[in-house]
């Protein structure tokens, strides 16, 4: 007998990656900046073609979001970003 999914049994945790692309000089800056935040689970400095990778861990696709837009686009240096959403289901 096959066992039915359950989508009322899943807890899901929101995670994105987050590649981000400073302006010349700033990539230190904006790295310490973002440590400052909370919701940034990890961060670390590249060589290519984004400058700092960052783990962001959310409640909510919503929250996820707001965190991106209300407060990690906001440091001035930062000139583009590219958002990875990644959603983790455990039963």
């Amino acid at each position: 007998m096959s066992e039915t999914f359950q989508l009322d049994k899943i807890e899901t945790v929101t995670r994105a990656y987050l590649m981000i692309n400073c302006e010349d000089g700033s990539e230190t800056h904006v790295f310490d900046e973002l440590k400052t935040f909370p919701e940034i689970k990890k961060a670390e400095m590249t060589i290519g073609r984004h400058d700092i990778l960052a783990l962001i861990q959310a409640d909510s696709p919503d929250e996820l979001r707001d965190i991106i837009a209300m407060k990690i686009r906001k440091i001035p240096q930062i000139s583009c970003t590219t958002t990875l959403v990644c959603t983790e289901s455990r039963a």
